[in-house]
């Protein structure tokens, strides 16, 4: 294998994962600073590479998620074949995660024994339940077999051009004065990780003199109409270009989101975010990036964390026991008290 040869990385697909994922591009970068880093990526989360330093290229192909499609797996083989790969790093579990870089031959495969990938997976790595994290097996596999895991691991980044964001605001019939802007990403993965009172949060921040903007996905319109529906000027930015989001809270004062990846988007920006975690445990879940403020319910809810997407008792204690005053408390905080920062202001 040729010190130059392309490594391609296979990530997790989910957004938060994926920028994750980053951190296993600084490793790579480090040990092999002459290797060109290529990441598979689906459609919806491709726009997230064109922000990430140290990748060449994204392979944007969707396989399903359901079923094999063995013709797909195929197909995509077909395409990273004339790239040379000499790695593959495969940080997903599953048989068909490591099913494409087998087909297409890339000499060494590594990952995780996972679905009994023996002969698909030819590096293989062991001592994953050692690693309770999922940051820290992906970043485990981008080192040497054996070697412990650096103490502090290199942080996620996405850096955006401020020079795009004009023209994007323009474009988008947002105001360029010198307002706040707070971001909500009130969506998440089931309604357990959701805090239900975004709307009276857009409200008061409204009233502190911010501009709201609410970023998500399709799934989410129905969340941001409630929220327009508490904040008139609130603007709607929820749809399927994931670009928007990542504009958005680039341009972002503050930003405030549930355990979901948009959290994980804002916080590798280094804008200052506020994370809302209510099932699911920050410590497992949270940004690598240090995050403004971790907001978990103060009541004791035994059941607690659960990382359930849909509460099994039906109660949603854990998020419906936050007060909105609480959460707006931290926004004004994050930013220096009552006398807001603009310093992020576009």
């Amino acid at each position: 294998m040729s010190d130059d040869s392309p490594i391609l990385i296979v990530p997790y697909m989910w957004i938060g994962d994926f920028v994750r994922c980053h951190t296993v591009v600084r490793l790579l970068r480090a040990r092999f600073p002459k290797r060109p880093i290529d990441v598979l990526t689906t459609r919806m989360v491709a726009p997230l590479l064109d922000y990430m330093p140290g990748v060449r290229k994204g392979i944007a192909f969707d396989l399903p998620r359901k079923r094999l499609a063995l013709s797909r797996h195929r197909a995509l083989a077909d395409l990273l074949r004339p790239q040379r790969y000499g790695d593959a790093l495969i940080m997903p579990r599953t048989w068909k995660s490591a099913l494409a870089p087998f087909l297409a031959g890339i000499p060494r495969r590594t990952g995780f024994v996972g679905e009994m990938r023996l002969g698909l997976i030819n590096d293989l790595r062991s001592g994953e339940k050692a690693l309770p994290r999922m940051v820290d097996r992906c970043a485990a596999l981008a080192l040497p077999k054996g070697a412990g895991l650096p103490q502090d691991l290199p942080l996620p980044q996405l850096s955006v051009p401020q020079d795009v964001l004009p023209a994007w605001r323009q474009r988008m019939g947002l105001a360029g004065n010198e307002q706040p802007v707070a971001v909500l990403a009130p969506g998440a993965v089931g309604p357990s990780k959701r805090w239900p009172a975004y709307g009276a949060l857009a409200g008061r921040l409204a009233e502190l003199g911010f501009a709201v903007w609410v970023v998500g996905g399709p799934d989410e319109k129905a969340l941001a109409a409630e929220i327009v529906g508490n904040a008139p000027e609130a603007h709607d930015l929820t749809g399927a270009d994931l670009r928007n989001a990542i504009l958005a809270l680039a341009a972002a004062t503050v930003a405030i989101s549930n355990d979901s990846g948009l959290l994980h988007v804002a916080a590798a920006m280094g804008v200052p975010s506020i994370g809302i975690f209510g099932p699911t445990s920050p410590w497992h879940w949270a940004p690598l990036n240090p995050l403004a403020a971790v907001i978990e319910t103060k009541t004791d809810v035994p059941c607690r964390p659960c990382h359930k997407p849909t509460c099994r008792l039906q109660h949603h204690r854990c998020m419906r026991d936050i007060p909105m005053n609480r959460v707006a408390a931290a926004v004004q905080q994050a930013l220096g008290g009552p006398n807001l920062s603009r310093d992020r202001a576009i």
